[in-house]
């Protein structure tokens, strides 16, 4: 098998620092902050012990796929780490597996974006078939979008990006205010659950959700500008400005609003602005929460449609996955993934979206986990190999990355991981078939 072949993007079609940031941080800044306090709200502190590990687990993560990114900068960092350390069959499936994450999570942020815009349409949230083709709407939309070059993703990314933080950030100053003039109650936990491994576990899952996509400028790295300086200060920067955000935001609404309410809330950040300003800025606020979602979907759009294509171009897929047309956008693997998210959002529109985004964020977390466990067992082995340079700092991070994302995995509970078990397994036969077909010729080359 060779290495990834040449694309035909143009230097003017490469994605710059800022975007780069903007599309890590754009697609960490999605449905998960928005939607997440609903679910949150009943475990309390074990809420705000699960966003800390979450957090400082995520940075750990962010400085192992920097660090690999550095040293690996070619090809789809989904493929390239585990290739590098433990072979093709790795490689393959772990590209595999987030690959399915990602057209998962187009599909659960279609929803969040449906479901924030009940707010505004109560009509949205009754179950039905409506809100469902709406969600599949949307999701074409940017596929389309995407379809028309990097480039005008990554603009889209970053004007939603401004957008998204407007929300995010006036949470905390509005917070703070109500506090401070004691035009709200002093936060509490009353009701909430005790703490406990178990729930803080659970917590660190739900929340992981949201952290999901600070790797994403690793897995377009052949779309990135100097990717081997772009892409690791991207992905830091990303993760821990996010990180800081939400710690601070999804706090501020689990603390001020009463349990009950952000339980029966299909629209948290919504809830919290209509009780402490006003019900209009509630509406206003929903209406951002769903461009927040709407844009993390267009960013996810992009990742999704690279990782089949990276594979088609190492013979891994069927070469038609590889093509890209004018605008160097693999057209046949956008089409067949978003066609795949928009067969989940119909199939589980009977769930109702507070359902149905519970379990496709339990479910996305657990598949996409995949990645940043094998990545950071890669980045340990690549040290002892010393293909990477070995230091205490990195190993300990490393180390952490991988105990967190495997008490994670364990977290998201025994349906959603044999779902994504499961579903990473069926690519087993499409990599033995492939690498049958394959000419004798393409061997695995080093991808390092």
């Amino acid at each position: 098998m060779p290495n990834i072949v040449n694309n035909s993007e143009r230097p003017g079609q490469k994605l710059g620092l800022l975007m780069c940031i903007a599309l890590g941080m754009g697609n960490m800044i999605g449905s998960g902050v928005f939607l997440l306090p609903r679910d949150l709200a009943p475990l309390g502190w074990n809420a705000v012990i699960g966003w800390g590990v979450s957090i400082a687990g995520t940075l750990c993560l962010a400085i192992v796929f920097a660090r690999l990114a550095k040293r690996l900068p070619e090809g789809c960092a989904a493929f390239t780490y585990a290739g590098a350390a433990f072979g093709s069959g790795t490689g393959f499936i772990v590209a595999w597996s987030y690959w399915i994450s990602c057209w998962t999570v187009v599909a659960t942020l279609a929803v969040a974006a449906i479901s924030n815009m009940s707010i505004i349409l109560p009509w949205l949230g009754a179950q039905g078939a409506a809100p469902a083709w709406i969600a599949i709407g949307c999701i074409w939309f940017f596929t389309l979008v995407n379809l028309a070059g990097v480039r005008r993703a990554g603009g889209a990314q970053l004007l939603t990006l401004g957008l998204k933080l407007i929300p995010v950030i006036g949470a905390v100053i509005v917070g703070v205010w109500a506090f401070g003039t004691g035009e709200a109650a002093a936060p509490t936990m009353a009701g909430t659950q005790p703490v406990s491994l178990s729930r803080v576990s659970e917590a660190a899952t739900l929340t992981l959700f949201a952290l999901l996509g600070f790797e994403s400028a690793c897995v377009v790295s052949d779309r990135v500008k100097d990717p081997e300086r772009t892409i690791p200060r991207a992905t830091i920067i990303a993760a821990a400005a996010t990180g800081l955000l939400y710690l601070l935001s999804c706090t501020t609404v689990t603390l001020m609003v009463p349990v009950d309410a952000l339980h029966q809330s299909n629209a948290p950040y919504a809830t919290f602005f209509s009780r402490l300003v006003s019900p209009a800025a509630g509406q206003v606020v929903a209406l951002f929460a769903a461009i927040a979602a709407l844009g993390a979907l267009n960013g996810f759009v992009l990742l999704q449609g690279d990782i089949p294509r990276d594979l088609a171009r190492r013979r891994l897929l069927p070469q038609a996955f590889g093509r890209d047309n004018k605008f160097a956008s693999p057209w046949i693997t956008q089409i067949v993934s978003s066609g795949l998210a928009s067969i989940i959002v119909y199939a589980n529109y009977s769930r109702g979206l507070a359902d149905l985004f519970n379990f496709m964020v339990k479910v996305t977390t657990s598949t996409a986990i995949i990645l940043y466990i094998v990545g950071s067992l890669a980045a340990l082995w690549l040290e002892r190999k010393g293909t990477i340079k070995v230091s205490a700092g990195f190993a300990a991070a490393t180390v952490i990355g991988f105990v967190y994302s495997c008490w994670a995995f364990y977290g998201a509970g025994l349906e959603a991981s044999l779902w994504s078990l499961v579903m990473t397994a069926a690519g087993l036969p499409i990599y033995f078939l492939m690498r049958r077909s394959a000419p004798a010729r393409s061997e695995p080359a080093p991808v390092a």
